[in-house]
């Protein structure tokens, strides 16, 4: 009744039946629906409209009443009684048929919309979604348990949406408009924001935000929901406390972040570490953490400092380990640089989609620098430097699971030499649907054996191999 604005599960009164069948419906091999072939829903959508009607009817007689300045320093609690009191003189005023619950839940949705990020208040508050996908007013999509589904969530329009990108990046000294319609931000618990504005996307304002987990995912935590094996997780920590290089490799929404913080949890709280982002969403744990942020240019074009700035001046900045968010351009003949200057330990992530694909990549990144730099000493300075590659993957059940990890032994000739230490095998698929497989050891002898028994991990290593 109240979808234009979002409402918890408890609050969320009856979808009418259009909409159920709309948030049930199957992916794969499903009709489009026809409206008219549904006689039920034309008896319950008038009403429904009516609602609407009076609702936004409510919401701008109360906007006349309210000094938005006053309210936005008020206490929400405060302020949520304050408006129920209004909306209930409004209903008396003018003889509205609406009760107290949904005066009360309607006084929800405004104070949100006042305080917080309206409609997406709740979808933020469920610890069962992972990401908010908002295509223009009228179509947010959420992602449960790796799944993407429609969700009921409507804006009342363009405008509303524009208005709630627009409170997100500003609250981290950032702007979105039509002369800079594409924007990273942050929310303040730590999730990733992107934001795409007309005229760039064509059905108005764009918002994807990648919601940050409140629960700490530990490798541990990742043995238990099936996403690495016991002895796999060992091997991770071994590599981690070895300090070895180590690039994390996947494809969009695969889980490189979240595996990139388990695989921080290992470094010593004795360490210096630099963390470099284009907007930080890294959760490190250590007390000697120096986040780094990259900042757009201004309206004038200047003043920008990109991920390679960042880079190079953290090697001024005496760090233990400096670890990238995501390598996307030609920062990574930096990021190379700094792991073969002594910056053991280093850790980054970058979309591909099998560790060969990876190394690939990383030369691309380097040549994007300029230098024009011969293949071979292209690869020559990845082989050096990166020790490791983690390739993680979202499954079509919707399960994150590590599907490689995959060792750089050095060079024959002009090629990177590679091994696998482990990788998963598919197996089928139980009634569920859920993937069935299992994480397999190479049984090669790992090549940082003797890095390993520098930190005394080697036998611990061997035991798992």
């Amino acid at each position: 009744m109240f979808g234009r604005y979002g409402a918890t599960d408890q609050e969320k009164p009856p979808l009418p039946p259009l909409a159920e069948e709309r948030k049930a419906a199957p992916a794969l091999l499903s009709e489009p629906e026809i409206e008219e072939e549904h006689p039920e829903t034309a008896k319950v959508k008038p009403v429904n409209q009516e609602m609407n009607r009076t609702k936004e009817h409510i919401y701008h007689l109360l906007m006349e009443q309210i000094d938005l300045q006053s309210a936005s320093q008020m206490e929400k609690e405060e302020l949520q009684q304050q408006i129920i009191a209004l909306i209930g003189d409004i209903v008396i005023e003018q003889k509205l048929a609406i009760n107290q619950q949904e005066q009360a839940f309607l006084a929800n949705q405004i104070v949100d919309d006042m305080l917080g990020l309206g409609p997406l208040e709740p979808l933020l508050k469920d610890e069962a979604i992972t990401d908010i996908l908002v295509n223009g007013p009228s179509q947010v999509y959420i992602e449960r348990k790796g799944k993407l589904e429609l969700s009921d969530v409507i804006f009342r329009n363009d405008a509303h949406v524009m208005n709630i990108a627009q409170r997100i990046v500003t609250a981290v000294g950032r702007r979105v408009d039509e002369s800079t319609p594409i924007c990273d931000a942050r929310l303040k618990d730590g999730s990733r924001v992107n934001v795409i504005a007309p005229p760039l996307s064509l059905r108005g304002c764009s918002i994807s935000i990648r919601k940050f987990a409140k629960k700490k995912i530990t490798l541990d935590v990742m043995v238990r929901q099936n996403n690495i094996s016991e002895d796999l997780s060992k091997v991770l920590k071994i590599a981690a406390a070895s300090r070895l290089n180590i690039i994390i490799s996947g494809g969009t929404g695969s889980g490189k972040t979240t595996l990139l913080n388990a695989l921080s949890r290992l470094i010593d709280h004795g360490e210096r570490i630099v963390t470099i982002e284009d907007a930080a969403e890294l959760q490190l744990q250590q007390p000697h953490v120096v986040p780094l942020e990259t900042r757009p240019a201004n309206l004038e074009g200047h003043g920008e400092i990109t991920m390679r700035d960042l880079v190079k001046n953290a090697l001024r900045m005496r760090p233990d380990r400096i670890i990238l968010g995501e390598v996307r351009g030609p920062e990574a003949l930096d990021m190379l640089q700094a792991m073969n200057t002594g910056h053991d330990g280093s850790m980054g992530t970058l979309h591909a989609n099998n560790p060969r694909e990876a190394l690939t990549r990383l030369e691309n990144m380097v040549n994007m620098a300029g230098y024009k730099l011969p293949n071979h000493v292209v690869r020559h300075q990845i082989s050096s430097a990166v020790q490791m590659i983690v390739q993680i993957q979202r499954m079509r059940d919707g399960m994150r699971r590590i599907t490689h990890v995959t060792e750089i032994v050095g060079m024959e000739g002009d090629v990177i030499v590679t091994q696998d230490l482990f990788t998963y095998q598919f197996e089928g698929e139980d009634n569920n649907g859920m993937l069935l497989g299992s994480f397999r050891p190479t049984g090669l002898r790992p090549n940082f054996c003797q890095q390993a028994a520098y930190f005394g991990l080697e036998q611990a290593l061997l035991e798992v191999m």
